[in-house]
């Protein structure tokens, strides 16, 4: 602590910060780890295992296919108004934290807080609120979705860390992958790890960081990708997802957090100066052991110490903290979304409430939420193995494409009746009885 203080007071002297992250002088690869020039001056780390394949299977199967079809409305008044208009399963899924359904897929929420919103009572207020939409987005699509397997020559997973990370923190998932055949990509963002650290704030902001992702992921990309995200790295991983549609296959958002844009805060302790940071960075190294792990024990600390977790310069730290700004990423940005992914939330997590990614599995039209008991926010370092179970189940996924259905048949036998009302929306029943002359659909 004293040593931390001595050099705080020397970086208020200096006016220098003395914790500067450069890289390593050489750019070749060594060891799977590559030094990669995103811009003059601005090179970043980056592990890239390209395992040895004595056979290349291609994919055999043809996957599932998934319809999405939706509606949304934003409202001057900030209401959200989803219709999912699809005749297949996913888009009938959402649901309002109220717990909730509606057979017709129909979700409105509140931008806000989704929990505490309440539904119109008439339909005059419900006119009434809906009368000046602000836009509307219409999602017409259909995604094929097949497993993906390590010997597929044409998947690679991309791992992007959070604030404070580096890419040792996906070491586990990185060595486990590989050595079922997956190519894996996994960058230190610009401050972290061994990347190069500018001295300028400009260099931290989202957008800057996002073009930085956008290098990589066009360097390295294959046919079909797999975006993990952690943390702040979700929401790059949103942002390629947005960019680059017809090239990621699935994703990955383990406490990511809720739909919302990212927006510096006016009273955290990163708006305090940089040598200020510095003097309190043993307590901030603390207060992240205490927040990011479900234990804080010899085995936690060691796994801060070994995977570089939490280790940047003050200056990084605040310019990370006050550069996440991203307007365009709200509720709308992330219900427009085709893309399967799943939701890996600890449950322990001090930073990332669980009510926040519930509401993330809420917006997206195909998300899968899986909540462990036993984890924290650095869920994937204190429980890989179950994490790199349900990574490599969801890998392997693909959506069962219903058979064919005789229409013509007793109205018994169609999917919406049986127990699998969710093959077919309401409407489309409605539409099926008016054609067949039996009247109309009760519900």
């Amino acid at each position: 602590m004293l040593t931390s203080f001595m050099e705080g007071l020397l970086c208020c002297l200096t006016s220098k910060s003395t914790n500067i992250v450069v890289p390593v002088e050489t750019s070749e690869s060594a060891d799977g780890y590559e030094f990669v020039e995103v811009k003059p001056g601005r090179i970043l780390r980056v592990r890239h295992i390209l395992p040895d394949r004595s056979v290349v299977e291609e994919p055999t199967g043809q996957g599932g296919s998934v319809s999405c079809k939706r509606k949304i409305t934003v409202y001057r008044n900030g209401q959200l108004f989803i219709e999912n208009l699809g005749d297949r399963a996913s888009a009938e899924l959402k649901t309002c934290q109220n717990g909730q359904t509606e057979p017709n897929s129909t979700v409105e929420v509140e931008q806000t807080d989704c929990g505490n919103s309440s539904p119109p009572v008439g339909i005059p207020e419900t006119r009434k609120r809906r009368r000046k939409p602000r836009r509307t987005v219409v999602i017409d699509c259909e995604r094929k979705i097949s497993a993906c397997k390590g010997t597929h020559s044409d998947v690679a997973l991309f791992f992007i860390h959070g604030v404070g990370g580096s890419l040792d923190i996906w070491g586990s998932q990185l060595d486990f992958f590989s050595r079922l055949g997956y190519e894996v990509i996994a960058p230190d963002l610009a401050g972290h790890g061994a990347s190069s650290a500018p001295q300028i704030a400009a260099a931290y902001t989202f957008y800057a960081l996002a073009e930085d992702m956008k290098l990589i992921f066009n360097r390295y990309a294959r046919k079909r990708n797999i975006l993990i995200g952690h943390s702040y790295g979700v929401s790059f991983c949103t942002f390629l997802a947005h960019e680059y549609p017809e090239q990621i296959h699935k994703m990955v958002m383990i406490n990511g957090g809720g739909p919302t844009a990212l927006e510096p805060s006016l009273c955290s302790i990163f708006n305090l100066p940089t040598c200020v940071l510095h003097c309190l960075s043993p307590l901030l190294a603390w207060s992240f052991l205490k927040a990011g792990f479900a234990q804080q024990g010899a085995k936690e600390k060691q796994l801060l110490k070994e995977n570089n977790a939490f280790n940047v310069s003050s200056f990084v730290l605040r310019a990370m903290m006050s550069g996440q700004y991203w307007p365009e990423g709200d509720e709308v940005y992330h219900a427009e979304l085709t893309v399967p992914t799943l939701l890996v939330h600890g449950m322990h997590d001090k930073f990332v409430p669980v009510e926040e990614d519930q509401r993330m599995a809420e917006i997206l039209i195909m998300a899968f939420l899986k909540v462990l008991e036993d984890g924290s926010h650095m869920v994937m370092m204190e429980c890989p193995e179950a994490v790199n179970t349900l990574l490599h189940e969801f890998f392997l996924w693909e959506p069962t494409t219903p058979p064919p259905f005789n229409w013509d048949g007793p109205v018994e036998d169609w999917p919406c009746n049986g127990g699998r009302k969710r093959w077919c929306s309401y409407s489309m029943l409605a539409e099926r009885l008016k054609v067949r002359g039996e009247g109309e659909a009760v519900v």
